[in-house]
């Protein structure tokens, strides 16, 4: 017969298993980016996502219904990362110079850091599918109209066409950190993303603050 302790022994590491809802959400979804990011979206599958997090499927079935209900909800968590960190970097000084440098960096940073997340919005094999391509081009989209802001409060341009500036910076910074990850970093992050900031700079530089002496370009 077996005593209370020793049942209580064998029970604990089932419930060691348990986690509440939230942490096993986002178990979950480590899991799952890990496998979306290593196989892509389309030769992924539920069994290998739930091998990966050391559960059922049925547990899996139990937090997402779906296979793209897990992507978009990983979309989602690392879209809004994105966005906060360009929100962050704009309100980090009111240098504009530094603006820009804070911006490119946290751009390098994303797709450096987040476990090949940026994989996710930036190089996505499902845009064919409305809600990933909604969130992909949202993601640029919201980083642009922040920084769009910026530019329109402090040069005083017309709302379209510092959002199209906007528009620039971010696919600059983006495209150019995916190359730089892609090439094996050969230059140090910090190196490259001020490499591009000064790049960034000497363009959007050339748009002064509302009132000061020299006159911003202008198009008809």
């Amino acid at each position: 017969m077996t005593n209370t302790a020793d049942q209580g022994a064998a029970d604990s590491p089932t419930r060691s298993t348990r986690l509440p809802r939230s942490a096993r959400r986002r178990q979950l979804l480590a899991a799952a980016q890990h496998v979306f990011v290593a196989q892509g979206y389309h030769a992924a599958a539920m069994d290998d996502i739930a091998d990966r997090a050391g559960v059922s499927k049925p547990v899996l079935y139990q937090h997402f219904p779906g296979k793209l209900d897990l992507y978009v909800a990983l979309l989602e968590e690392h879209a809004a990362a994105m966005v906060e960190a360009v929100r962050v970097a704009l309100d980090s000084t009111t240098d504009n110079k530094q603006r820009v440098a804070a911006t490119i960096a946290a751009y390098f940073r994303f797709v450096d850091e987040d476990g090949g997340a940026f994989r996710l919005l930036f190089e996505s094999d499902l845009t064919n599918q409305p809600e990933v391509r909604e969130r992909v081009e949202g993601t640029t989209l919201a980083c642009a109209e922040l920084i769009g802001e910026v530019i329109r409060d402090d040069a005083g341009l017309p709302k379209e066409q510092a959002r199209l500036l906007a528009v620039g910076l971010v696919g600059m910074a983006q495209v150019a950190a995916r190359f730089w990850l892609a090439d094996a970093g050969s230059i140090p992050r910090d190196a490259a993303a001020r490499l591009l900031a000064s790049l960034s700079w000497r363009g959007i530089g050339g748009f002064p603050r509302t009132g000061e002496a020299h006159d911003a370009p202008h198009t008809d």
